[in-house]
């Protein structure tokens, strides 16, 4: 399962729920639409132009690759 994001601090983020999600195949396609793993937060991310069309994308795409995903494109207010 992964969930997908927009976050102001990381831009688009895809984050796996466990590294059992991460085959290399899902890894490799992440790579190659411009994602790098960031240890820091365990996910991949990607500076965005902050659209739903971003995080749409990046979803359906893990869907095609055989994921369940939860995604929002609404940035959570900050304190």
């Amino acid at each position: 399962m992964f969930l997908v994001v927009l976050d102001p601090a990381h831009g688009l983020v895809a984050a796996p729920r466990s590294s059992d999600d991460l085959s290399p195949g899902t890894e490799e396609t992440l790579t190659a639409q411009g994602f790098a793993w960031n240890s820091e937060i365990e996910a991949f991310t990607r500076p965005t132009d902050n659209s739903p069309a971003a995080v749409e994308l990046t979803a359906d795409t893990l869907r095609e690759l055989g994921h369940y995903v939860l995604s929002s494109y609404a940035f959570l207010p900050t304190a």
